[in-house]
């Protein structure tokens, strides 16, 4: 071995780093049979696009990977998820050091759950570069070359105004936002600043670690700088937490009885929900998750998302789905009241509405999966203050049926109350004011609210139990079916205050009877031949937020026709609870293979085409990935039957 040259075996030594941990990647870990799970292929120019970014950890910065046809030889970013801000194409990009201005041609760019990776090559070699996130301010950068000698790191076409300064061995870029993006590398690196660049330079035939860390503030930099050096001192530790970390979350979730497709969908919505994990900022005083990273005026979180968001959490990251819930409890009103959304700046916080009370259902999924009583314990009387505060703002005329509404009086507010913003139910409402201070109500009583409430009173009462405190709740829900069903249509309707007639609008909120599992089984039976008819409900995606036969129904129309996933899965799930479980494997079939794109690199959508599964809304939208999720989670299984 002696007799080898100095420079082959520099160059056998780096081969077999890249083989071994090409063996490694092949078999050693679920992640890697889950590639190019999303495209988020984007080399950004002066505009934001819309596309999504990999980001994990909590963290508020995000990367894409670069298009072929407009290649840059590193990770494209971060950006700046709160503020919008590209803070470069690429703040770092690697090249071969007697060739800096080498052009390098695309090899391969994948992006598993959790981890990044892209490869080049050059008339000097192949560099290939792997990025994760070590924490939420820091992600972590391997570069391997098969070529011995220097490697040359140098950012890409910095956001204008950006300067910059050199920490002993760390690059300091900070955009004129404030925002900071440091460039941590090890002892044996030379780095040179510039007024608008940096080069670093370092030996090859080695993986070399890099850390790009992104704060928000001056201040949060000084905090975090340490946990940087520390990433840099024991990047394989870190790697192989992150590995772990995945790993259990693969785990949790992964049947092994489920078509490849199918397990692919679950992995690609356990994805996006973690890409829309953001950790505590500002005013959100929790970590919790966002309805869409990919979409600015998503960035802060919802109530009756942020429920649904737990619900999944609970199955695979029960901390995470704690906080999220404790985010939107934090901004409890003294009345009761949970407002509708919150944001790292709290003077944006929207508190003339609340959203439907799912809340409770959130806390019981997590509680069935970890046996948590101390959590139950913990939200037990903001879950009671709640539930009463329905009763107390919402139910206009006192008799124990609840109605959307608002606390400022607009029928605005009161739609997106019921989370539905443009219901064709809605249509002819308008306002009434109740009893209690900055409290207005629809003029028509919701069937879906006071199925959620019915379900929600019988939850707390088993909470009560659990904890052992007393439950002396006043049961208004006992005849909510029956109240809300018209027996000469055989359908679920609201109710008009001024007489109590139906509003015989054919739409999702009567999934909710049966997904609660209120309504009896004849009510079901009626109820059946409309969600079977190919003209209302029975569509080529199952279960549309209104008829398709509906004069106003509009294919693009927000909840005025489109397939929302939480809707759909409500009514399977309906389905289920009384015994028509073929029906609801049926349906979920068709949701899993008719959505355009979600077996292949597509992103997970706000909702879909009825009759084409084309991606409508937002992309990257975390409660459809939520009901993505239960409904492989359910498929195939024979449900209880609520009927016997």
């Amino acid at each position: 071995m002696k007799q080898i040259p100095s420079l082959l075996l520099c160059i056998l030594l780096a081969s077999l780093i890249m083989a071994c941990g090409s063996k490694e990647k092949a078999s050693n870990a679920v992640r890697y049979q889950f590639d190019h799970i999303i495209d988020i292929a984007y080399t950004p120019d002066t505009a934001v696009r819309c596309t999504g970014w990999f980001t994990d950890q909590g963290s508020w910065m995000g990367f894409t990977l670069p298009q072929t046809d407009r290649w840059v030889n590193g990770f494209c970013g971060p950006f700046s998820i709160d503020k919008r801000n590209w803070m470069a194409k690429a703040a770092v990009t690697a090249h071969f050091g007697k060739a800096p201005k080498e052009v390098f041609t695309p090899d391969s760019t994948n992006y598993y759950p959790g981890e990044l990776y892209l490869s080049a090559r050059s008339a000097s070699g192949k560099i290939s570069q792997q990025l994760l996130f070590a924490d939420a301010t820091t992600a972590l950068l391997s570069v391997y070359a098969d070529t011995a000698g220097e490697l040359c790191f140098t950012g890409n076409d910095w956001a204008p105004g950006t300067t910059f300064a050199l920490d002993q061995t760390t690059v300091i870029a900070t955009h004129p936002s404030g925002e900071i993006v440091s460039i941590g590398f090890t002892p044996d690196t030379r780095i040179t600043c510039t007024d608008t660049n940096y080069q670093a330079i370092c030996e090859g035939g080695k993986k070399v670690s890099i850390s790009l860390s992104f704060f928000y503030n001056e201040k949060e930099k000084v905090a975090g700088m340490q946990k940087a050096a520390t990433v840099l001192c024991q990047p394989d530790s870190f790697i192989q937490a992150n590995n772990k970390r995945w790993e259990e979350y693969l785990s949790r979730i992964l049947r092994k009885d489920m078509p490849k497709e199918y397990d692919r969908i679950a992995v690609k919505s356990v994805v996006t929900l973690l890409s829309n994990w953001r950790t505590n900022r500002g005013g959100l005083l929790h970590e919790g998750i966002i309805p869409s990273h990919a979409v600015g005026y998503f960035v802060g979180f919802w109530a009756w998302d942020s429920w649904r968001f737990s619900v999944a959490l609970a199955r695979f990251a029960p901390e995470l789905a704690k906080n999220n819930i404790r985010a939107m409890f934090d901004y409890q009103l003294p009345d009761g009241m949970i407002i509708d959304c919150i944001y790292t700046n709290p003077e944006e916080n929207n508190a003339r509405d609340s959203k439907p009370p799912l809340a409770a259902w959130a806390v019981d999924e997590i509680f069935t999966h970890t046996q948590d009583t101390a959590f139950v314990r913990e939200m037990y009387p903001q879950l009671l203050a709640y539930h009463r505060w329905w009763y107390l703002k919402r139910d206009h005329n006192r008799n124990g049926i609840c109605e959307f509404g608002s606390t400022d009086g607009t029928t605005e507010a009161a739609a997106w109350e019921s989370g539905m913003d443009n219901a064709i139910r809605f249509d002819n409402a308008q306002m009434v004011k109740n009893d209690a201070e900055n409290a207005w109500s629809f003029d028509q009583e919701s069937v879906d609210l006071n199925a959620y409430l019915a379900q929600e009173y019988q939850l707390l009462k088993k909470f009560a139990s659990l904890i052992g405190q007393p439950f002396e709740e006043k049961d208004y829900t006992a005849d909510v079916a029956n109240y809300f069903f018209d027996t000469e249509t055989g359908f679920f309707f609201d109710r008009r205050l001024s007489d109590g007639s139906f509003v015989k609008e054919e739409g999702c909120e009567a999934y909710i009877p049966l997904w609660t599992g209120i309504a009896t089984p004849e009510q079901m039976e009626r109820a059946m031949k409309l969600l079977t008819d190919t003209t209302k409900f029975a569509t080529y995606i199952p279960f549309p937020t209104v008829a398709a036969d509906n004069p106003k129904f509009m294919p693009k129309g927000y909840w005025r026709g489109p397939i929302w996933l939480d809707q759909t899965y409500f009514a399977i799930k309906g389905l289920r609870n009384y015994g028509y479980n073929d029906r609801a494997d049926a349906c979920t079939k068709q949701v899993f293979d008719r959505l355009q794109g979600l077996k292949n690199g597509a992103p997970i959508h706000e909702n879909y085409g009825t009759h084409t599964g084309e991606c409508l809304k937002a992309p990257h939208f975390s409660w459809s990935s939520v009901h993505l999720l239960l409904l492989y989670e359910e498929y195939g299984k024979q449900a209880n039957d609520i009927t016997k």
